[in-house]
């Protein structure tokens, strides 16, 4: 046997190993993840409907989809969503983990208490924001009645229930992205801030110059999820707002859509479509922010 076969049988053996070890991952990858894909975008061009019998539509579901107004009026909600909650979750989640990597007195008291949302289970969360805006007995109007204001019924008036959806959003996504971006600042070298200090800045330019620029490829991470997490709002809104509310409408976002179609109205077909065009949006959203970030995160 010469050491070239010896090699090339042990090359072999090392890559059955390998394959044998990953084997179970992608197990996992292609039954939870791959097939429903395939699954989706299948079922995308048939009409699905109870006990899943399906018959083949072609580009009927896409057709109706982009005729369908109130997928439209869901998407606009969406869209609401992004641009309120993302600026406000991100920034917030940034000024915290700033303020919360200083030294201060019980520092990682309230670490934790910023964090408890995250870990919180939403239906409970839910139950108690749904509670604080209640029309009739919430903490929210009683606190509008001692000012001299007016009563408001939040979660059904048009005007207001989209921000409270937005509200309650926010306050369970900033304890998470806090710890991220907490971590990404303290893996900045202090030797930046005692060079700014002997420069004389002061702490607010030490954090516009140093602490912002520096933790810029960890702020894109957070973006990213954020947009994501943002566009696939469904729990908050499924859980504060009845579905035969007068207010479901103007709260409805696109994957509260989808669920009605696939779940209430057995749409399964149309439910994919609408699925696949939310997962274009993500992905092209995603491209975008891929690319532009050359020009506004440092990897130093």
């Amino acid at each position: 046997m010469t050491v070239k076969t010896r090699i090339t049988r042990q090359k072999r053996v090392d890559w059955a190993w390998g394959y044998g070890m990953i084997l179970p991952l992608l197990a996992g990858l292609g039954l939870f993840y791959f097939y429903p894909v395939y699954k989706v975008f299948r079922d995308s061009l048939y009409t699905v409907g109870a006990f899943n019998r399906s018959s083949w539509a072609g580009l009927a579901n896409y057709t109706k989809m982009f005729q369908d107004s109130v997928m439209w009026r869901s998407l606009g909600n969406t869209l609401m969503y992004a641009v309120i909650i993302i600026p406000l979750t991100v920034v917030l989640a940034l000024i915290l983990a700033a303020l919360l990597n200083t030294r201060i007195r019980g520092r990682d008291v309230y670490r934790v208490i910023y964090f408890i949302p995250t870990v919180t289970m939403s239906v409970a969360i839910a139950m108690v924001w749904r509670w604080i805006f209640n029309g009739d007995f919430g903490i929210l109007n009683h606190i509008v009645r001692i000012f001299g204001g007016t009563p408001q019924y939040w979660l059904s008036d048009e005007h207001t229930v989209l921000l409270c959806i937005s509200i309650v959003s926010v306050w369970m996504g900033v304890g998470y992205n806090m710890i991220i971006l907490l971590a990404g600042i303290q893996g900045i070298s202090s030797n930046y801030y005692e060079a700014a200090e002997l420069e004389g800045a002061g702490k607010i330019r030490q954090f516009l110059k140093i602490t912002i620029p520096l933790v810029t490829p960890t702020l894109f991470f957070v973006v990213i999820t954020t947009v994501i997490s943002t566009l696939q709002i469904f729990d908050v809104i499924y859980m504060m707002i009845p579905t035969k509310s007068i207010a479901m409408s103007y709260a409805q976002s696109v994957v509260m859509y989808f669920y009605r179609n696939a779940f209430e109205y057995s749409a399964k077909g149309y439910a994919s479509a609408i699925a696949v065009l939310l997962f274009a949006i993500i992905m092209l959203l995603t491209l975008f922010q891929m690319r532009i970030q050359k020009k506004w995160v440092h990897y130093d």
